[in-house]
This record gives structure tokens, C-alpha cells and sequence, in this order.
């Protein structure tokens, strides 16, 4: 198979080429476990490279070849951990990168290295109380939103665009291009954060062009991917493990049953107040975090005695509403991103609990569950929807990809649910 000029991405040599992106990612600092893994991926594109005849260079042709190989032949990368072949994929795009920018972009980016030119530092604070007071997002969303603009703009300082009318079409491109190896969600979430900037800054006067419009549509299906679910002897084992003889075990306790009996959010246990637990009637009575739609749960006895046993046991007195709190001083609530996903790890990790194949393993995962369990039951989708909390019944659907044999542990009764109405 010979290469072709027009697909070249770069004349260099590829072992060459390989050599030179392994010393960048030295000076990035990866360690010395992630360097091992990028440079046996990129040898074995140099083998698979001159075993089909490819040459001696990159192009666009050799990178699709040696996916689709990946992909078609998981078992020729033998010397590769299953839980890291799938990043090959992603390691063949950063090399394509480097090859045509001669720069190499971190997959996770310490933030506290991003720098905001002090011209861009009005604007970024402008428009996050834009964010704040006019489009009225949640703290975490703003928080989300506001963590891919300052990103785009440490990348704007990195090519000397330091003011928002030296943007340009070429530079978004660039930006989106750069991050190709994310999933569709993420570009999808990325291109939106920017498209909502650009139109924010023709709005103000800060562009002469409305850039947003020179941002593509990414379309990701609700329906792409299928929600990860445990199945009921691993949630009865996670369950069994935790010891509910210490503090840190019944509070987690009770955050476990709220997720995987009552199919709670991870931000609405997070932010459970002592107020919403209604004891005259037995219920759970909250504002939804994400919806700000009002739903009423029942506190079955399994999850009211898990409940009593922990505030009365362990929960110090404290200034703060919130039902859970941390165990050590200034004993506080936990912070607004913190996904609690430690409490599901911990007592995963105590049962020894794997898993068949890989999927999340976190709180929502358990509340997934949940919603899967009561479909196996028969429980029609408006019902789950209702139990969940969601404003729709085709959200609840996803639930219905989930094939899980067996399914047939007790959650949530169906016929006690309240969701209530505006």
C-alpha cells in the first residue's frame, strides 16, 4: 500500500516523530507508568505501519488503519492490559496532533496552571455573573461552564489572542479540533459552552461577528449509551459489607439505601435537609437539584431506621441543615462537586465487588439501578418517572436498554410514591 501526499499529515520519520512526542510528554511531566503506555502504542503503530507497507510516515490513511486493526483485532497488542486498549484510539490521536501542531494537550488539565490574560479577566468575570443572574444556572453548572471558557482562553493566550476581537473562526476550530479524542457528550457539551460565549460577546459589542454560528452541531442521541447497573446479589453484597457499628459506616449507609431504594440524585442526598424529612408522614419531601420540580418520596423502614440510627448515633450538632456532614472538623456539608462517589469505592472495594465487563461504579449508578430494578418488576415507565423524579417518561426509557437477567430484588413499592405537582 503506498502513501499518498495528499493524506500526509507530517514528512517527518515516525520514529522520529515518535521520539520527539515522548520527550514532549516528559517535559509535561506525565509519569513514568503513562510514558510506558504512550510509547508501546506508538511502537506497535510503527510496526503495524511498516508490516502493511504504509512507509515510514504519518498520514491520515495509517492512523484509521491502525484503529480499525485495534478495533477489529483486540488481540494484537497482546503486551497491553484490556482496561488500557481502549485508549489507543486516543493515544494514535494525540501523536496526530503533535504531528500537526508540534504540541500535545493534557487529557485532564490542572487548572490552577491556566492562566487568564488580565485584558480577558472583565469579560470572564462578566459573563459568569451573566451566567449567574441572567441564564440563571445552578452554582455547579456555572462552575462547569465557566471551567471550558477559561480553558479556551489560556488556549487564546497560548497563541498571543489576548482581547475577545482578535477571536477568530480558525481559532475555535483549532480549540474543538484539539479535543477530538473526547466522547461526542463532551465535544457536544464543549461546543455549546462556546457557541452561548461567542453570542455572548457579539451581544456586547465585543465581537463585529457573530463567531457562534462558525461552530458546528455535534448531535449526540439520548439514547447512545446504555446506563451502567448493578445487578441485585452485588448491591445486596455492597450493602452487607458496610459496617454499620462505626459513624463513617452508618452514614453511609443511609446515603447508600437513598440512592439504590429510593433512586435519589447524587446532588439532591448531598443537599438533603433535616427539614425535608417529613417523620408524621413518612416521607422525603424535596426540591429536585436538577428539575427544581418538587417530589415526594416514601421513607420505607429500611431506609427511616438507617436514617434515625445515623442522626441520632453520629451526626454532630451543627449550624448546617444539611443531613449529611462530614466526620471530621469544621464537620460541614460536602461541597457542591463532590459526587460522594468515595462512599460507593470504599465499601466496593471492602466487598471485593467486579463487575463483568466495565461500566460506572458510582452513586448514580446505584440510582440507575434502582430504575432498572423496578422495570425487571413490570412497573410501567410513567411510574419509575415519577419515582425518579424525571419530567418525562422517554428519559426513563434508557432504563429499558439495560439487559440485566435475574433482576429481582425488592426496591422502591411502586404504589407508595407521591410526585407532587406544582
Amino acid at each position: 500500500m503506498s502513501q499518498s501526499d495528499e493524506h500526509l499529515i507530517c514528512h517527518t520519520p515516525l520514529p522520529l516523530l515518535v521520539s520527539q512526542a515522548l520527550d514532549k510528554l516528559n517535559q509535561l511531566g506525565y509519569s513514568r507508568r503513562s510514558m510506558r503506555r504512550y510509547r508501546l502504542v506508538w511502537e506497535k503503530l510503527i510496526a503495524f505501519s511498516q508490516d502493511s507497507n504504509f512507509g515510514n510516515t504519518l498520514s491520515g490513511e495509517l492512523a484509521v488503519s491502525f484503529i480499525k486493526a485495534y478495533d477489529d483485532e483486540r488481540t494484537f497488542l497482546p503486551e497491553l492490559h484490556m482496561s488500557w486498549q481502549r485508549h489507543i484510539p486516543f493515544m494514535t490521536s494525540v501523536l496526530v496532533y503533535f504531528a500537526r501542531h508540534g504540541d500535545i494537550k493534557r487529557y485532564v488539565t490542572d487548572m490552577q496552571q491556566v492562566q487568564i490574560p488580565e485584558t480577558m479577566r472583565k469579560v470572564i468575570n462578566d459573563y459568569e455573573h451573566y451566567c449567574e443572574s441572567r441564564r440563571r444556572y445552578r452554582p455547579s453548572s456555572v462552575r462547569a461552564v465557566m471551567r471550558d471558557i477559561m480553558l479556551f482562553v489560556d488556549f487564546l493566550r497560548e497563541r498571543n489572542t489576548v482581547s475577545p476581537e482578535q477571536i477568530t473562526a480558525q481559532d475555535l476550530t483549532d480549540f474543538i479540533s484539539a479535543r477530538g479524542h473526547y466522547s461526542p457528550r463532551t465535544v457536544s457539551r464543549l461546543v455549546s459552552a462556546l457557541r452561548l460565549f461567542m453570542q455572548y460577546l457579539y451581544t456586547q459589542g465585543l465581537l463585529t461577528k457573530d463567531l457562534s454560528q462558525m461552530l458546528p452541531i455535534v448531535r449526540t442521541p439520548r439514547d447512545a449509551s446504555i446506563p451502567s447497573v448493578w445487578e441485585p446479589e452485588l448491591i445486596n453484597k455492597l450493602l452487607s459489607i458496610v459496617d454499620r457499628s462505626s459513624p463513617r459506616g452508618r452514614r453511609d449507609y443511609a446515603i447508600l439505601l437513598l440512592a439504590c431504594r429510593l433512586g435519589l440524585r447524587v446532588g439532591d442526598i448531598r443537599t438533603l435537609k433535616l427539614d425535608n424529612l417529613n417523620w408524621n408522614e413518612a416521607s422525603i419531601d424535596i426540591v429536585q437539584c436538577k428539575s427544581q420540580m418538587p417530589l415526594s418520596l416514601p421513607m420505607t423502614n429500611e431506609v427511616g431506621e438507617a436514617l434515625i440510627s445515623y442522626l441520632k448515633s453520629d451526626r454532630p450538632a451543627s449550624q448546617y441543615r444539611e443531613v449529611f456532614l462530614k466526620l471530621r472538623v469544621p464537620f460541614d456539608p460536602f461541597p457542591d462537586d463532590n459526587r460522594l462517589h468515595d462512599i460507593v469505592s470504599h465499601w466496593r472495594y471492602t466487598a471485593g465487588i467486579s463487575f463483568k465487563s466495565k461500566q460506572h461504579c458510582g452513586l448514580h449508578s446505584l440510582r440507575h439501578s434502582c430504575a432498572s430494578h423496578l422495570l425487571a418488576q413490570g412497573v410501567p415507565l410513567q411510574t419509575i418517572a415519577d419515582i425518579l423524579g424525571h419530567a418525562s417518561s422517554h428519559t426513563t426509557r434508557l432504563y429499558a436498554k439495560a439487559d440485566i437477567d435475574g433482576l429481582r430484588s425488592v426496591a422502591l413499592a411502586p404504589v407508595e410514591v407521591q410526585h407532587v405537582s406544582r
